[in-house]
C-alpha cells in the first residue's frame, strides 16, 4: 500500500498527449463506475456518488479510449473512499486529498475477470506548486476530483501494462510481452502510427501523379509532401 501511495503522489497525466503505452490486442469496451460503498474520509469536502462516478468514467474514456486494439475488455471499477482537502491552516491542518479505487478487468470474448481478486488503487494528489501546502487552499472540488480521477485512470493503465508484460493479457498468443523481442513489440506499437503515415503518403502520391508534369514547382511541392 506503501508503495502504490508514494507512486501515485508522482504521477504526471501529461502523458495523455503522447502515444499511449503497449497494450497489446486492448480496445476498451464497458467503462463500468459504481460506489455502492463510497466513504468520505474526515475533514474532507462532500461529493456525491454520482459525481465520483461521472468524473471517473470521464477520466477512463479518455485515458484508454485512444487504444485501438482487436479485441474488446471491459473495465469496473468501484469506488470507494476518498477525501477532498478542505481550506485549513498551511501546515497544520492542512490534508491531502487522496482516493481508493477497485478494478477488474473482463475479457469480452471469454466472458471471465482477468483477475479474480479486484486490485486495490490508492492515490493521493500530485505534489505541485499549487499543492504542496493544500489542495483545499487553492483548488475547487472539481478540480482535486479531476486530477485524482487522471491519476487514478494512469495508475490502471500502469498496472494493465504490468499485467501484461507478465500474463499476457492482451496478447492475441497469450505470451507476455516481456518474453517477446523488443523489435515486434515496437512494430505493433508502432502499427497505428504507420497506418496514418502510409493514408498521408498515399495522399501525397495521388497528387504527385496528378501534378502537372509541365510545372516543376508543383511536382516539387508534392514531392515535399511524402517526405
Amino acid at each position: 500500500m506503501f508503495m502504490s501511495l508514494a507512486f501515485a503522489a508522482c504521477t504526471n497525466v501529461k502523458d495523455l498527449e503522447k502515444k499511449p503505452a503497449y497494450l497489446g490486442n486492448f480496445h476498451l469496451g464497458h467503462n463500468v463506475v459504481v460506489a455502492p460503498n463510497l466513504t468520505k474520509g474526515p475533514v474532507s469536502r462532500e461529493a456525491t456518488k454520482e459525481e465520483w462516478t461521472d468524473a471517473m468514467k470521464l477520466a477512463i474514456d479518455e485515458r484508454f479510449g485512444r487504444y485501438e486494439g482487436t479485441r474488446l475488455y471491459h473495465l469496473g471499477i468501484s469506488v470507494e473512499g476518498y477525501v477532498l482537502a478542505i481550506p485549513g491552516i498551511p501546515l497544520v491542518a492542512a490534508p491531502k486529498s487522496a482516493l481508493i479505487l477497485k478494478v477488474t478487468a473482463w475479457d469480452d470474448e471469454k466472458e471471465t475477470k482477468l483477475n479474480e481478486k479486484p486490485e486495490t488503487i490508492t492515490i493521493v494528489e500530485s505534489i505541485s506548486g499549487k499543492t504542496l501546502i493544500s489542495s483545499g487552499l487553492t483548488q475547487s472540488k472539481e478540480t482535486q476530483m479531476k486530477n485524482l480521477t487522471q491519476n487514478a485512470s494512469k495508475l490502471i493503465q500502469n498496472w494493465l501494462v504490468e499485467q501484461n508484460n507478465q500474463e499476457g493479457w492482451f496478447e492475441d498468443d497469450g505470451v507476455p510481452a516481456k518474453e517477446k523481442p523488443q523489435g515486434r513489440l515496437i512494430e505493433r506499437w508502432l502499427a497505428g502510427e504507420e497506418a496514418e503515415k502510409s493514408e498521408a503518403q498515399k495522399a501525397a502520391e495521388t497528387a504527385v501523379e496528378n501534378a502537372d508534369p509541365s510545372s516543376d514547382i508543383e511536382a516539387a511541392d508534392a514531392s515535399e509532401a511524402v517526405e
